[in-house]
C-alpha cells in the first residue's frame, strides 16, 4: 500500500519504496512512479533543444522513453535509484523527472538530477517539486549528502539550485561532454543539517508573521 508524503507533514512516514514509490504530494504538484504512458509526454518535453542543451542527451523516441521507464523501475527494484514523474494540479501528465541515484552502498551519499518541461519553468513547479524529493532523500532514503552537478554554462539550472538551498562547493573542470566540446560543471550539496536548518528557520519566520 502506497502512502502519501505531503510537503508539510514532518516526521515523513517510511515506505517501502523499492516495492513501488509513494505518490509525494504538494499545493500544486504531485510526484508519482513513471508509468510506461509517461513516454510520448516527456519525449516530447524533455526532448527540446532548451531542455536538453546542458543535460545528458535524453531518449530521442518514444520507445526510447518506454526503456528508459522500464530501466528506471527495474533500477528501483533494486534499491540503486528512484525515478519520480512530475505532474501538476488535475493534469496527470508527466511533465518532468526528479532522480536520485545512491553513490553508497548505503544510501547516505547520493547523487539527484532532474528535467521539466520549458512551459512549466518560472511557474513554482520546480521549487516544489524539489522540496518533496529533499524531503523523501533525507527522512525515507536516509541520504546524508545529496550531491548535483549542473553546467556552469547553465544559468537556469544553477539559479534553481542555489534557490533551493544547494551550496556550491567547486567547478569540475571539463568534466561533461555534450555536443562534442568539454564544460566545466559546478558541483553542488545539500547535507540533511541544511535542510532541518532550513525548515527551522522557515517556521521561525512564519511565526514571527
Amino acid at each position: 500500500m502506497q502512502k502519501i508524503v505531503t510537503a508539510s507533514s514532518q516526521p515523513i512516514v517510511r515506505t517501502d519504496w523499492q516495492h513501488a514509490l509513494p505518490v509525494l504530494s504538494g499545493g500544486r504538484v504531485a510526484l508519482r512512479e513513471l508509468r510506461p504512458e509517461d513516454a510520448a509526454s516527456l519525449c516530447a518535453l524533455l526532448g527540446t533543444e532548451e531542455v536538453a542543451r546542458f543535460i545528458s542527451p535524453p531518449p530521442t523516441t518514444v520507445e526510447g522513453f518506454e526503456r528508459f521507464i522500464q530501466f528506471a523501475v527495474t533500477q528501483r527494484a533494486a534499491g540503486e535509484h528512484i525515478c519520480f514523474a512530475v505532474t501538476v494540479e488535475a493534469f496527470d501528465t508527466a511533465i518532468g523527472i526528479f532522480q536520485v541515484r545512491r553513490l553508497d552502498a548505503s544510501f547516505h551519499l547520493a547523487e539527484w538530477g532532474f528535467a521539466i518541461g520549458s512551459p512549466f519553468w518560472g511557474t513554482g513547479v520546480f521549487e516544489e517539486s524539489a522540496e518533496l524529493v529533499l524531503d523523501f532523500a533525507f527522512a525515507t532514503l536516509g541520504v546524508h549528502r545529496l550531491e548535483a552537478r549542473a553546467a556552469v554554462l547553465n544559468g537556469r539550472g544553477n539559479g534553481a539550485l542555489r534557490k533551493i538551498g544547494a551550496v556550491q562547493e567547486c567547478v569540475l573542470r571539463c568534466s561533461f561532454l555534450r555536443n562534442g566540446v568539454w564544460l566545466d560543471q559546478a558541483l553542488y550539496a545539500v547535507l540533511d543539517g541544511d535542510l532541518l536548518a532550513r525548515k527551522t528557520h522557515g517556521l521561525a519566520a512564519r511565526r514571527l508573521h
